[in-house]
């Protein structure tokens, strides 16, 4: 049965790509988008789609249709854009999530609420598991981003236990692919941009730093399968590649897979920035049958092919 299915943030990175995944699947969808961070370039390819609907509107403001799947992804997700306005990232947040959970708890729609691995803060366990409660400071520059997501996971829960609003809450770790923001600051489009304009790669800190890179594919497939599970699993689940990286080993693999003249350069580290960052996807296993397939190799030539065909330059 076709489904009506709203996604915020849809013409972002995550958005599009769900975006275009749910239509294949044979559903109606409305992308909601007030472009801070998204592009119409992203979700050009699918307007010519009948069941595709595109909504120029902010979350922080109240939002009426009737849907029966709601995937509540905007907010600017990079560390250069969710503080380039910190109280828009935070209203983006907690006033978004309220307004699509009353969205959901009027229409009875199901709900599906991509947080972040950043709940987490700098961790204090690893890999981090769902019962971790985190070690953020609350006052950093960061908070704005950390701080929202912890609140809007806050907010799901208590509308999911006073209101009987069907949550999902998905923990996303570090996502990446084509459609990537070239000027984001995120380390992937980062050092591959830098890597093809042979520019001198930059590393925060002395590069030991981990990561753990999920391609994009991969994640929206994990994103499904939780919309699709029993009502009464809610999360949250880590959905996220558990293979962990060095930074100095990215810049290096991406130098290498470039054929860059880049050469490595090291800067000093910024505040509450996380050194480890490595999900444990034993839930996603078991309850979504999820686990990634697409190795770093394999999604950062898919991710440098599209960076060669944008112009950034």
């Amino acid at each position: 049965m076709k489904k009506r299915i709203l996604v915020t943030g849809g013409a972002g990175f995550l958005g599009s790509h769900l975006c275009e995944r749910l239509l294949n699947e044979g559903n109606e969808v409305i992308s909601l988008d007030n472009y801070f961070t998204g592009s119409k370039e992203n979700i050009v390819h699918l307007m010519d789609n009948p069941f595709f609907e595109v909504i120029r509107h902010d979350v922080t403001m109240p939002f009426f249709i009737e849907v029966d799947e709601i995937y509540n992804l905007a907010c600017p997700a990079s560390p250069v854009h969710y503080q380039y306005n910190a109280i828009k990232t935070i209203k983006t947040s907690v006033m978004g999530a309220i307004n699509m959970l009353g969205l959901a708890k009027r229409v009875k729609a199901k709900i599906l609420q991509a947080s972040t691995s950043e709940v987490y803060g700098d961790p204090q366990v690893h890999p981090q598991t769902e019962e971790y409660w985190g070690h953020v400071n609350p006052i950093g520059i960061r908070s704005c981003y950390d701080e929202g997501k912890r609140c809007a996971e806050s907010l799901f829960f208590s509308y999911h236990r006073q209101n009987n609003v069907r949550i999902k809450v998905m923990r996303i770790f570090n996502t990446y692919g084509p459609r990537m923001h070239p000027n984001d600051g995120r380390v992937i489009s980062n050092f591959i941009v830098q890597a093809l304009k042979d520019e001198d790669i930059t590393i925060y800190g002395d590069g030991s730093q981990t990561r753990s890179f999920c391609y994009v594919d991969d994640l929206i497939d994990g994103m499904i399968k939780l919309m699709n599970t029993q009502d009464s699993f809610t999360g949250p689940v880590n959905v996220g590649n558990p293979n962990e990286f060095t930074i100095k080993q990215l810049a290096e693999l991406v130098i290498k897979m470039t054929g860059s003249k880049s050469k490595l350069i090291y800067k000093p580290l910024p505040e509450d920035d996380p050194l480890q960052r490595q999900p444990d996807i034993t839930l996603a296993n078991k309850e979504l049958n999820w686990q990634p397939s697409i190795e770093l190799q394999t999604g950062l030539a898919k991710t440098i092919e599209y960076f060669k065909g944008i112009a950034f330059y």
